[in-house]
């Protein structure tokens, strides 16, 4: 396992921050990207500016290995039209992130809006800010302009995307690591969200049989899946190495209302998912995801501020040390 250092937009501070740590990985996303899908896709991803982010990187003594942030368009999401032409922008952008020599892109079939959440500062522990979804709070609130979507509708347009973007994954030698629906349940404010339960990602493993076709295992996203375990969930698709990058976090609930935690106080078994991560030979970057906002600290970038990460690493290290000595 490659513990991997988020840093978007990309920022000599993070990387000085995360040699500090030991990490050896990188995870960022190229200037200008928004997290927020867009209606039209906007330009492709420049070679030139993905291998400056390598040797920026590479320069600090790490490695860039996760391209994430780069969102899909509506059009492509929502099979409007156009989404032929986004499709292409998409391709060039998979084509570039293999000629950077960058292993992974992160993407999500979310449309409209991205993760959500109701509310930024629940106070959790010792007066810490996390963040919390509940369904209830959205009752009432107006679809979006895209109206009621329906499973099938959404099914089809990720068959779709998958047979014109797998192909140029492959021979780009890009690994496409699919995130779950966050928060995994549907509809959303009228929009179906289909990459929410475990059912789900069986089947997005059955549409195509490649090396480039695999998952992100967001570990807080899977937590919020009612009825699934962590450490069996791990090692489903650990054993047809199909993860390709994870994200280590936890909750407490699930859908329809759960809140993140630190990552020592949550409901899994967190040395039992590292020990799985272990056991199923996992080789690929691993970075730590949403943590609270803690003493001291704005909460201008919620599950993103800086000494959460550096709790949730360490954290993170002392597992791995761990289950490496059995």
């Amino acid at each position: 396992m490659r513990l991997a250092m988020v840093s978007r937009p990309l920022n000599e501070s993070d990387l000085r921050l995360g040699r500090q740590m030991g990490m050896t990985d990188v995870v960022t996303t190229v200037p200008g990207v928004t997290m927020a899908p867009e209606r039209e896709q906007g330009p492709a991803l420049q070679l030139q500016d993905l291998l400056q982010l390598r040797r920026r990187v590479e320069a600090a003594g790490m490695r860039l290995s996760v391209i994430e942030g780069y969102q899909l368009s509506d059009r492509i999401t929502l099979g409007m039209p156009g989404r032929d032409d986004d499709l292409a922008i998409v391709c060039e952008s998979i084509r570039n992130i293999g000629r950077a020599g960058i292993p992974v892109y992160c993407y999500n079939f979310m449309a409209v809006f991205n993760w959500l959440r109701t509310s930024n500062e629940v106070v959790g522990r010792g007066g810490a800010l996390v963040t919390q979804f509940d369904a209830k709070a959205l009752a009432g609130a107006p679809n979006t302009y895209a109206g009621e979507t329906t499973d099938a509708q959404m099914w089809d347009n990720y068959a779709y995307f998958l047979q014109r973007v797998l192909p140029v994954a492959e021979e780009a030698g890009v690994q496409l690591a699919l995130h779950p629906d966050d928060p995994p349940m549907s509809p959303v404010r009228g929009l179906a969200r289909i990459m929410r339960d475990m059912d789900a990602f069986k089947r997005v493993l059955d549409m195509a049989d490649s090396p480039s076709h695999g998952i992100t295992f967001c570990q807080g996203n899977f937590a919020a899946m009612p009825g699934v375990v962590i450490p069996d969930a791990i090692r489903y698709f650990g054993a047809r190495k199909k993860i390709f990058f994870a994200h280590f976090r936890d909750i407490r609930g699930s859908v329809p209302l759960f809140e993140e935690t630190f990552h020592d106080e949550g409901k899994t078994d967190m040395v039992e998912a590292m020990q799985a991560y272990h056991d199923i030979g996992f080789d690929g970057p691993m970075r730590p995801d949403h943590a609270p906002t803690m003493e001291g600290e704005s909460n201008d970038n919620p599950g993103y501020m800086v000494r959460g990460q550096i709790f949730a690493v360490g954290y993170m290290q002392g597992l791995l040390a761990g289950v490496a000595k059995g």
